[in-house]
């Protein structure tokens, strides 16, 4: 624990002019990010008495080693400059908002020549228009159902798409009239994209005028006696509004407004935010975060609208946006909004009317959204807790081990030797930091010295990452570091090996060698789920029905199943790897073109140098290369079938690295 007035800076060297500013820690980590009118004000609060800081406040000063700033223009550029930087270097102390599910959105893909209705999760793509997002996705599936009728735009996959213009008949959709047929001709590419675009119109709320040209065209159909067109249309148009019944109206006036509601308490909070476009709810989305900064509700609302806006552009963000209080910077964050969307935007507190009561519900979503995750949150956080507890009594330990680092070897009889190293913080799988290694320094079987290397290599990452963060810095100067996440930065307080006796010592013996002592390591033999330690004889049994037994046996399995992917993964490329594979140089673009150039490799063995030279991208020395290659590599035997007996000639087409290329050629 660091005292921070052993890097208090000095009084005159903060400037008094609007900034960002960042602690690091002892491993020069970024632990905190924030921004503030005057840096000479708010570090100064920062670096008073530390029983008159707030509890979270006092451990972030207490955990850093140093402070740093940026200097800005604007207050508008600090709010930009510090949600880049909480995005890039995701610091410990600083809000993070966590969705507690995966939204999916309605999209339509306009980037495509045939634009295609789908449902969407995940980050937003350029060229695809986005409507939710959506509690589930049968809600939206519904909606789709409904409009096909009135607006018949491509649904399928690109596979069945393809597979129908091949053989000149539509799928399903096409025959009941739920689908355009593009595939076949039906549509031209305009006027399915128009179709598309009317399909996005009434989506973001331009119903009334739609409704209004079906209504005109179904009377124009009746007087002129086409009763079956004008009963086309009447059905065209029970179908939108049942779509539209599905969300009703909260807002008059068509209004385009984001409304953001939190509920907290001293340790959580939680964020509702509802979409209502066109005067409807068209979509809802909740965060959950723990309080692990000194913030009050407007802080969690500007932190909130960063996560929210932050990667938005245009119309996805509105004209309006509703917040249960205005943030201390709400000028400078109503024009970095304005900014994002192009035009103005308004950023308030609704005060009477229907807007306000929306809020209200806003409201009640956000406290049932905190009580729900409290409720299903205590139960696990308690049984982490004490597995961590029961982890720390049998290995002796000083503390409970935070951050367990676990090692596995996988290998099939001594071919593609890896290893794997999975973390868990807080009892939590960190997969962010899972680490995957080819064992180097020797060939063959041998699990003991396989685990030596490995963390051997882990450890030895971590002393050059403390040497050239400064930690171990040369006398001439202080090492360099940009405050971003390293990938083997920080040490473990367990190290556990999936193994006995043998792979316990070795991994003891890799730490002692590199001088690292302050890493208990232990093992988890998998026959009798005994831990082992280094040194001992006899093993450490905790009993079946232990909370610490239970998350070693995760943590040993979550590294036995990374280390056989990833072993597997490697087998199967090397299963698949070609004589094109041994050419230095060549890519997989121009593999393939020399391969569907010449039909198969069997043609490109054959083939001159001049001849290999006519492909696109070849030049002659490339050719020469590929040549030498392949007169070198040895064809195997001819491939049989084992059904019929038949040899199986390789005269088809087949990309480099196909079954029917491999059959014959490797």
């Amino acid at each position: 624990m660091a005292d921070p007035s052993s890097y208090r800076p000095r009084p005159g060297e903060i400037p008094d002019s609007p900034g960002v500013y960042k602690f690091r820690d002892e491993h020069r980590r970024v632990i905190y990010v924030g921004k503030a009118k005057s840096l000479r004000q708010r570090l100064a609060s920062y670096f008073q008495d530390l029983a008159g800081l707030h509890p979270r406040t006092a451990t972030m000063v207490t955990t850093a080693a140093s402070v740093e700033w940026t200097v800005v223009s604007t207050e508008v550029e600090a709010l930009q400059l510090e949600y880049s930087w909480i995005k890039e270097f995701d610091p410990r102390f600083n809000v993070k908002y966590r969705d507690d599910k995966s939204y999916p959105s309605l999209a339509v893909t306009l980037n495509e020549q045939y634009p295609r209705v789908q449902v969407m999760r995940g980050p937003k793509k350029k060229g695809v228009r986005y409507f939710g997002p959506y509690g589930h996705a049968w809600a939206i599936r519904e909606t789709v159902d409904l409009m096909l009728r009135v607006f018949p735009v491509r649904t399928c996959s690109a596979g069945v798409f393809k597979r129908s213009a091949q053989i000149g008949r539509p799928c399903l959709l096409g025959y009941i009239g739920k689908c355009s047929a593009p595939c076949v001709g039906r549509i031209s590419p305009e006027g399915h994209r128009e179709l598309a675009e009317d399909f996005c119109d009434f989506m973001a709320g331009r119903t009334g005028a739609y409704l209004s040209r079906l209504e005109k065209e179904m009377q124009d159909a009746a007087e002129e006696m086409e009763y079956e067109r004008a009963a086309r249309l009447r059905d065209d148009m029970g179908a939108l509004r049942r779509a539209m019944e599905k969300n009703a109206v909260v807002l008059a006036d068509a209004t385009d407004a984001d409304l953001m509601a939190v509920a907290e308490d001293e340790l959580e909070a939680a964020v509702q935010i509802f979409h209502v476009r066109g005067g409807r709810v068209r979509g809802q989305r909740g965060w959950v975060t723990d309080k692990v900064e000194a913030v009050d509700t407007a802080g969690l609302v500007e932190h909130a609208l960063q996560q929210l806006y932050g990667e938005e552009s245009g119309e996805s963000v509105p004209k309006e946006v509703l917040v249960p209080v205005l943030p201390d910077d709400a000028p400078a964050l109503g024009q970095w909004l304005a900014g994002r969307r192009g035009s103005q935007v308004s950023l308030r507190v609704p005060q009477r009317g229907d807007k306000k009561s929306l809020m209200e519900t806003v409201h009640r979503n956000a406290q049932q959204s905190l009580a729900l995750h409290k409720t299903k949150r205590a139960a696990d956080l308690t049984t982490r807790s004490r597995a961590l507890e029961e982890i720390a009594e049998a290995l002796d330990l000083d503390g409970a081990p935070l951050r367990i680092e676990c090692f596995d070897v996988s290998h099939l009889q001594g071919d593609d030797v890896v290893a794997s190293m999975v973390v868990f913080e807080d009892g939590l799988a960190r997969k962010s930091e899972y680490r995957r290694f080819q064992v180097k320094g020797f060939e063959g079987q041998d699990d003991v010295r396989s685990m030596h290397e490995v963390v051997s290599r882990r450890f030895r990452r971590y002393l050059q990452e403390k040497l050239r963060t400064g930690e171990w810095a040369p006398e001439d100067g202080e090492a360099e570091d940009d405050g971003r996440p390293r990938r083997f930065a920080y040490p473990p307080q367990l190290v556990v090996v999936d193994g006995g006796q043998p792979q316990v010592a070795a991994a003891r013996r890799a730490l002692e060698e590199l001088g690292i002592d302050d890493v208990a390591v232990c093992g988890l033999a998998k026959r009798l789920e005994e831990v082992w330690l280094p040194g001992e004889d006899d093993p450490v049994v905790l009993p079946r029905t232990s909370e610490g037994l239970y998350l070693l046996q995760r943590v040993r399995d979550e590294a036995h199943r990374f280390a056989l992917q990833y072993q597997r993964s490697k087998r199967g490329k090397r299963l698949k790897a070609g004589p094109l594979d041994e050419v230095p140089g060549l890519g997989e673009s121009r593999k393939h073109a020399l391969v569907k150039h010449f039909g198969s490799v069997k043609k490109l063995r054959q083939a001159t140098i001049d001849q290999i030279c006519e492909v696109p991208g070849i030049g002659r020395k490339t050719a020469e290369t590929v040549a030498a290659a392949l007169a070198q590599a040895v064809p195997a035997g001819p491939a049989v079938n084992t059904a019929t007996g038949e040899i199986i000639e390789d005269e088809a087409p087949a990309p480099a690295g196909t079954p029917s290329e491999r059959g014959t050629e490797q």
